[in-house]
């Protein structure tokens, strides 16, 4: 195998990966409103960097499946869609962050 083939094929998995914990990464940032652009600024300064062709759908698909509740507000010169945690979705959240917890767990012991 070439070295352009390994990077490829780590690449691809990496990716894999990530489509995975994004969805968790996302909705432990909103235990308080954000409106798209903020988000991904929050997430990329905590070193998870998400795409907005990632994000938007995202977080319509969150929204449709009742785990984010968002509104409209006009501030400067532009609307802006803001994003929280609903009250099914805080529930949902710390479920998945239990289960983060149980595979985090027996993962790092599988590596060790």
């Amino acid at each position: 195998m070439t070295d352009d083939t390994i990077q490829t094929q780590t690449q691809n998995l990496v990716q894999e990966l990530r489509r995975g914990v994004i969805i968790l990464a996302v909705l432990s940032q909103l235990h308080e409103e954000q409106y798209g652009y903020s988000l991904m600024k929050r997430l990329e300064d905590q070193g998870m960097q998400v795409d907005q062709g990632t994000l938007y759908p995202l977080l319509r698909r969150l929204e449709e499946q009742e785990l984010l509740e968002s509104n409209w507000r006009v501030e400067s010169s532009r609307p802006r869609r803001y994003y929280a945690l609903s009250d099914f979705g805080k529930k949902v959240l710390q479920e998945m962050t239990n289960e983060w917890s149980r595979i985090k767990t027996t993962v790092d012991e599988l590596l060790a």
